[in-house]
């Protein structure tokens, strides 16, 4: 029987398609691809998104209420076996359009996608600080979802202003080396498990909420 062909989908959440976040998913990718991994990238930071608007429209259609890329990208998430998300550092956290993007799809997809033992990786850039809690933004949206998180030989992010500045952080391109053959080893072992055992259950029926009555 041929392998199982695994798939890692990449969000770049820059504005600047060909900026420092695409630098190191251009690195990440070279490194999937050798390992036979397929990559799919998908610019988030271009297009105008907004935000969720609590209106569960979702949980009855099975999609946002909003037809735009969160809708499309949704299938493409419900088939990767991985889903990378890369973000420039604004004021210490990640772009405000791809934090958006990123509530509408996860919720959005609460009951069409199963994420359980999906691999989450975030890749971050910053000019110099900020990069940690951007970091830390992004793979919270991971633990929620049951999703374990590809890590690397030190934070997975690159430093720079430019594409050009990401050239001499040659630390930041071996992290990204190191994330890819990291991502490529856990589909690989979470695929051949997932194939003898299945995924682990996951109890959904308590749900605790504290309110007053008035």
């Amino acid at each position: 029987m041929a392998e199982k062909k695994y798939k890692v989908l990449l969000l770049n959440g820059s504005p600047h398609p060909k900026g420092c976040v695409a630098r190191a998913f251009d690195e990440l990718e070279d490194t999937l691809r050798k390992l036979d991994i397929d990559t799919e990238r998908i610019e988030v930071g271009t297009p105008a998104i907004r935000g969720c608007i609590s209106c569960n429209y979702c949980r009855q259609h099975g999609k946002c209420v909003f037809n735009d890329l969160v809708n499309e990208t949704a299938p493409k998430f419900a088939e990767a076996d991985a889903l990378v998300v890369g973000t420039p550092t604004y004021y210490a956290g990640g772009n405000g359009q791809l934090l958006a993007f990123l509530d509408r799809l996860f919720y959005s997809t609460a009951s069409t996608v199963n994420k359980t033992m999906k691999i989450g990786a975030a890749v971050v850039s910053s000019r110099r600080a900020g990069s940690t809690s951007a970091f830390d933004e992004i793979n919270k949206y991971f633990t929620i979802s049951a999703m374990p998180i590809a890590s690397s030989t030190y934070w997975n992010e690159v430093h720079g202003f430019t594409a050009q500045d990401v050239e001499a952080d040659l630390e930041g391109l071996q992290t990204m080396r190191n994330l890819g053959r990291n991502i490529a080893w856990l589909c690989r072992a979470i695929g051949q498990l997932r194939a003898t055992d299945g995924i682990p259950p996951q109890e959904r029926s308590q749900f605790t909420s504290f309110h007053t009555e008035g």
